[in-house]
């Protein structure tokens, strides 16, 4: 019943009534449907998301000493979701505190609503903190939401958005997010946005349509993308201990950003980070970390473990190559 609710909700919310220029922002602003042709684009039916499919991208090779196709810096987040107490967050917190991270990795943890201040209270400065969701606008009469504003005020720094349990179990629908992420930038809070797709429709050949429509949601809304991280999660992946295989996770990192680049811009494209997640732990994340367009992880279970975390975030290292 929450889950039905929840949708109702969101469709209201995100319901078109007027139209509104892109790339803006303001309490009334509405969103057009996704629907697309993305014929323009070089990816078939027929060939999305095979295994053995290697989309050959035209840029240049990567620079000489680190194996990243693009030109932010490394990023791992964890996410705690909806886990943990008092007690065992302080153990947590202290072995991350303690672990001796790569410096060129951007750190982000997420934990529950309810233990954010007590994690920005006691945690290094070294690792930043995330919110898991955050209301569509400004706070009032909106029971058990949390604003941007509020997160701000405990020293929130990011928000993760569009995650899947919040597609498919809650019900926020594609427009709803683009303008949580839009609200969310407004106000200053960075956002982690997360695109993926379901089985059946990695199974039916959609991959690519799925992941680009919910771009598009993003790209509609925002009016910026140097506050934004891409985190490509494909829902199968999830908490299943299932991964997709480096190849495959690459093949649809190259296909995004290939997509910023056409639909945004070069410079987005290149600048863009977009990280990978969906059972990502410290046995296989230095295979996936190889890929040239893989900028890190967004991590689950994993993340709720001190030592692994740190091998994981420390996975930066498999990205240097030879000069």
């Amino acid at each position: 019943m929450a889950a039905v609710t929840s949708t109702s909700l969101a469709s209201r919310l995100s319901t078109p009534k007027a139209a509104a220029p892109s790339h803006s922002y303001s309490p009334a602003t509405q969103f057009s449907g996704l629907r697309r042709s993305f014929s323009n684009l070089d990816y078939s039916p027929q060939h999305l998301f095979s295994p053995n499919l290697r989309i050959s991208s035209p840029r240049k090779p990567c620079r000489g000493i680190v194996a990243m196709a693009g030109s932010g810096k490394f990023f791992v987040g964890g996410n705690w979701k909806c886990n943990g107490t008092k007690d065992s967050i302080s153990k947590l917190v202290s072995d991350l505190s303690s672990a001796k991270l790569e410096a060129d990795v951007d750190v982000v943890v997420a934990p529950p609503f309810v233990y954010l201040d007590q994690v920005r209270n006691s945690l290094t400065d070294r690792i930043e903190i995330s919110a898991q969701n955050s209301w569509v606008g400004k706070g009032g009469a909106f029971t058990g939401e949390i604003s941007v504003e509020q997160l701000k005020d405990i020293g929130c720094n990011w928000v993760i958005l569009g995650h899947s349990e919040r597609r498919h179990v809650i019900g926020e629908d594609d427009q709803f997010i683009g303008k949580k992420a839009a609200y969310a930038l407004s106000q200053g809070l960075k956002v982690i946005a997360c695109i993926g797709e379901l089985l059946q429709q990695r199974e039916a050949g959609k991959t690519f349509e799925v992941c680009f429509q919910q771009m598009k949601a993003f790209a509609d809304a925002v009016p910026s993308w140097d506050d934004v991280v891409v985190a490509y999660e494909p829902v199968w992946a999830i908490g299943t201990g299932k991964v997709a295989t480096p190849q495959q996770a690459q093949e649809v990192h190259v296909a995004v950003r290939d997509w910023l680049k056409k639909n945004v811009s070069d410079e987005v494209a290149s600048k863009t980070r977009i990280i990978y997640g969906g059972s990502v732990n410290g046995s296989n994340c230095a295979e996936l970390a190889k890929q040239e367009d893989i900028d890190g992880f967004l991590v689950g279970g994993a993340s709720l473990k001190g030592p692994e975390f740190a091998v994981i975030v420390n996975s930066v290292t498999s990205k240097k190559v030879a000069a």
